[in-house]
């Protein structure tokens, strides 16, 4: 199996354990599960913010230990002060080594979207994200059947989330239904980690206009958000880059300062 086949196959144990333990009734009576959600798609096309979509990521399996000693509510803290639409936060513990713990934190340290970032493949991981707070799931195509997204999606609708779909490939546009709302193209290939950043170049067009299109990872450079603006992304998932800094946020209010003295100079 590849990495993410292995990532997939270990959600499916942690899903039957989970859910075992805390059946949704329970997840239902969490005191985020009523809350009003923040709009990931309003945020991005806010022109006050940076249409980054900025990561708490402690560790990957590419890259091992990114940064395990960070604190998720300074770090994304710091993130939203400095401009950020969205953060993007992981909850999957074994590969990522994240938790649903800093979910939580991150949500009651701000007052912007927040994304679940996990792998998604069972209603119950819908319900968790409401129960801890997030505001948008993931769906990666990659992952799931056509009609398992669109099940997801509509699942998530009716819990007011939003749904950010997950594209590496074109062909992986037919899984695209009405119920999502941000689209992003993956550079990096999930079989191999090989990233790219002119995959999502690639991809623009074939993506539906009436969806909001972002670029996800690989993106280390203000220049490469320049360029991907002029092609039309909308949004930008970053995340490796800010937290293999000591201080993740005073990296990413740096990159958003440069971003604006590049667009200055390109007047």
């Amino acid at each position: 199996m590849n990495i993410l086949d292995k990532i997939v196959a270990q959600k499916h144990i942690e899903i039957a354990e989970r859910s075992a333990r805390t059946p949704i009734k329970v997840l239902e009576q969490s005191p985020y599960f009523e809350r009003p959600t923040y709009s990931l798609r309003e945020s991005l096309l806010n022109p006050a913010r940076t249409g980054i979509i900025a990561e708490f990521k402690r560790r990957s399996p590419s890259k091992g230990d990114i940064n395990t000693s960070a604190n998720v509510a300074t770090v994304t803290k710091g993130y939203a002060d400095a401009g950020a639409s969205g953060l993007s936060i992981l909850t999957d513990e074994q590969f990522f080594g994240g938790s649903s713990a800093d979910l939580k934190a991150g949500r009651d340290a701000n007052q912007i979207p927040v994304l679940r970032k996990d792998f998604m493949v069972h209603d119950y991981q819908v319900f968790e994200a409401r129960a801890m707070g997030a505001d948008v799931i993931l769906l990666i195509a990659e992952c799931l059947e056509a009609d398992q997204l669109r099940s997801l999606a509509k699942t998530a609708k009716s819990l007011g989330l939003e749904v950010l779909m997950e594209i590496h490939s074109g062909d992986q546009l037919a899984k695209l239904c009405p119920e999502v709302d941000v689209v992003g193209v993956n550079n990096r290939n999930l079989k191999n980690f090989h990233v790219s950043v002119q995959t999502s170049i690639d991809l623009f067009d074939q993506i539906p206009a009436e969806f909001l299109k972002i670029s996800e990872s690989g993106i280390n450079n203000p220049q490469t958000i320049h360029e991907l603006k002029q092609v039309g992304f909308q949004g930008f998932l970053i995340g490796e880059y800010f937290m293999s800094d000591a201080q993740p946020q005073l990296r990413f209010a740096e990159f958003v300062e440069q971003i604006k003295t590049l667009e200055t100079q390109t007047l």
